[in-house]
């Protein structure tokens, strides 16, 4: 083999695996965007309320933060093609339990130490294993555009989930079944995406010497880390407080919104985020990382402080659908961002432990949420989560405009 197919045969390897952990992320998104949006639609069915709906979403999410804090801290000494297969296993257990259980503690108890995702996105512990694997999935020119495709597939996949329970009505009618049981049909179905994803991580390679190389412990740049942790931690309370099934669960109430309808818009909204995405690279390279993030999280979040004072269904919609275009443009930025402006032994820590705070913050906001939706006829969790993301993103500005990646030296 001469140096040039050597070359060729390097690039592969991690060309494949990037291709291999999209796919397990599609199988995983899929069961995120339909699971989300039937969660308010189940718990509400066994008698919970808002308040208690948010409860549950919210043990989800600290249990997704515990998770990911114990892989960004101990994680490097585990082989990650392991721990991805483990979590495979652990999701398989979640859809299955949460479908047979009925009564409040139990779900709270599952949620908990299950990989049930209420959020619209992406904040359970595959997350850091997978972003530290895919920076070195290929050169750092490409790789905030690397991180945008990874982040379409994941967001193209939620949105077909979300269009996906639209079928369950139809289904129920005619299979003369009711409602309930295709419900728990559907948790079933999301442990067995499980079995899926795990089946493309065991394609994986095992980690080589080269792979444990990359993957320790925080260094030089624990600083910074744990100032773009905390920064991201607000973003992420403010995102608590509209994670999608509870602003499903507001349409749902204050505007009587079917829940095929539901599924259908938040299947276009996904298709807007992803889409929207594409352009993330490209923006990136012209005006920078932060600017990306900045400017285009802004009025994203200045449309969801609107809704909240939406005279009717098609102005609330239209707003969620301005903030759906823009609101994820600062998704692959940030990661690109985090893997830019730390060491590259450093990456699956840095990863592990600015996710550990934004999944810990987002957890303690939806059962505030729910109480607040309960409690009051303005829809306040709109407005509060808004104006704690604007206020997010002009801290990030302030704090890091100066702080350049590689590329933009």
């Amino acid at each position: 083999m001469t140096m040039s197919d050597d070359g060729i045969a390097m690039q592969h390897g991690p060309m494949r695996n990037a291709r291999l952990l999209m796919t397990a992320k599609a199988f995983r998104g899929f069961g995120d965007g339909f699971t989300g949006l039937l969660l308010p639609v189940y718990l509400t069915s066994l008698g919970l309320d808002a308040f208690r709906v948010g409860i549950v979403a919210t043990a989800a999410m600290l249990g997704s933060a515990g998770l990911t804090l114990a892989v960004g801290l101990a994680g490097h000494r585990v082989s990650a093609r392991r721990l991805l297969l483990l979590s495979c296993a652990l999701m398989l257990l979640t859809g299955l339990a949460f479908s047979q259980a009925h009564a409040f503690w139990p779900l709270v108890i599952v949620a908990f130490v299950g990989t049930l995702n209420p959020s619209s996105g992406d904040v359970s512990v595959f997350v850091p294993l997978e972003q530290a694997m895919m920076a070195h999935a290929g050169p750092d020119a490409e790789r905030t555009s690397r991180f945008a495709a990874y982040n379409v597939v994941g967001t193209v996949a939620v949105a077909l989930g979300a269009l996906s329970i639209g079928l369950i009505d139809p289904l129920a009618r005619a299979l003369a079944r009711p409602r309930g049981d295709l419900l728990e049909a559907a948790f079933a179905l999301y442990g067995l995406l499980g079995v899926a994803a795990f089946l493309v991580y065991r394609l994986l390679p095992h980690d080589t010497a080269q792979a444990a190389e990359i993957r320790t412990g925080l260094g030089p740049s624990k600083r910074r880390v744990f100032q773009l942790a905390a920064l991201f931690s607000l973003d992420s309370f403010g995102g608590g407080f509209l994670v999608q099934s509870l602003l499903a669960l507001w349409l749902f109430h204050r505007f009587g919104l079917s829940l095929g309808a539901a599924g259908a818009f938040f299947f276009w909204t996904g298709l807007l985020t992803a889409g929207s995405q594409f352009a993330a690279g490209r923006i990136a390279r012209r005006f920078g990382l932060i600017n990306t993030m900045v400017f285009t999280h802004i009025p994203a979040n200045l449309c969801v402080v609107a809704a909240a004072f939406a005279p009717s269904l098609p102005v609330a919609l239209g707003l969620l659908i301005v903030r759906a275009a823009l609101s994820s443009m600062d998704v692959p930025a940030r990661v690109s961002y985090v893997m830019a402006v730390v060491t590259p032994p450093e990456r699956a820590a840095a990863a592990g432990i600015t996710n550990v705070p934004r999944s810990l913050a987002a957890a303690m906001s939806p059962a505030l949420a729910g109480l607040l939706f309960s409690a009051a006829v303005f829809p306040w969790p709109l407005l509060i989560g808004g104006s704690l993301k604007i206020a997010y993103d002009l801290l990030l500005l302030a704090q890091f405009q100066k702080v350049k990646p590689p590329e933009e030296i």
